[in-house]
């Protein structure tokens, strides 16, 4: 993230942050186009009479084909991507002090930050839920659902690197609270419950408004550090304190939508999910608009 903040300078952030996380988009959606092309081939019946053990035994060969690649990336790594000998010995380790944090945690960017990144991962996490309601609501099959996530996978990248840039043109922090809005929108297509499973026009374009949303938030979360004050020394420290709130969804996102679908089956219960989403959309657009307007004079803000 660092990195990524110094080679944005003071004019760029949006696109650096935009270009990050459509490259991350990018390889998570080649893996998911990896996996639906693997589990179609060692599938070895129709899809509409597949086996359950028939199902796990082609699931076996995407987590094989999946783990094999990362290993691979991995040996290439160490052997090949190695910084230079006399770089090395200038590289000095930056220890976090008390003093540091307090001073990090006093900005009030840090404390909004905070509210706003957890709640866009939130809405990340739920994005996750689209090929599931493309099985259960839209009556899709298991390749045609993971189809699905697939095709948002490709989009995320689309949508980082143009909002990246568009928030640079005008203003980040203005373009982060859209992102919101957009999100809020979305969220309330799906819990109104107006997506009929012959509605398949309504479906993908209410799933490309939540995608749109969800992955402008994400990519630009971090890039309105540069206008809410956040020293560049200590951008490590404030990127780790705000991450410990803002990533709390990898730990309740995921049961509590299991609770909510589990609890409610069928399009109810994934009705319910979004309202989670609208929930937590309204929440970051109030925390959005609080950076917004105190942080709006500063220049890339």
């Amino acid at each position: 993230i660092k990195a990524a903040r110094v080679w944005g300078g003071s004019t760029s952030q949006g696109k650096a942050f935009g270009f990050l996380d459509g490259g991350r988009g990018l390889v998570g959606a080649l893996f998911g186009a990896l996996g639906v092309f693997v589990f179609s081939v060692f599938l070895t019946s129709e899809l509409g009479t597949a086996s359950i053990s028939e199902s796990r035994a082609a699931f076996r060969q995407v987590i094989l084909v999946s783990s094999g690649i990362v290993t691979i990336v991995g040996v290439l790594v160490w052997f090949f991507m190695k910084l230079d000998r006399d770089i090395e010995k200038k590289i000095v380790l930056d220890r976090i002090t008390l003093s540091q944090v307090r001073e990090v945690l006093r900005l009030p960017s840090v404390g909004l930050l905070m509210i706003i990144v957890l709640c866009a991962y939130v809405g990340y996490k739920i994005t996750d839920v689209f090929s599931l309601y493309a099985q259960d609501v839209m009556l899709y099959d298991q390749v045609q659902s993971a189809q699905v996530g697939t095709f948002l996978l490709f989009f995320r990248p689309v949508i980082g690197v143009f909002i990246g840039i568009l928030a640079d043109r005008t203003q980040t922090t203005l373009w982060l609270l859209i992102s919101f809005g957009v999100s809020f929108f979305g969220a309330l297509l799906f819990a109104t419950g107006i997506i009929s499973a012959s509605a398949t026009a309504l479906f993908f374009i209410s799933i490309l408004v939540v995608a749109t949303g969800v992955y402008s938030a994400r990519a630009l979360y971090f890039a309105v550090m540069e206008g809410g004050k956040i020293p560049l020394l200590l951008t490590g420290t404030a990127v780790g304190l705000i991450s410990l709130i803002g990533y709390t969804p990898d730990i309740f996102a995921g049961p509590v939508m299991g609770y909510l679908l589990d609890n409610s089956p069928g399009e109810t219960g994934h009705q319910h999910v979004f309202w989670m989403l609208a929930v937590f959309s309204l929440a970051g657009g109030i925390a959005a608009w609080f950076y917004f307007r105190i942080y709006r004079k500063r220049h890339g803000a």
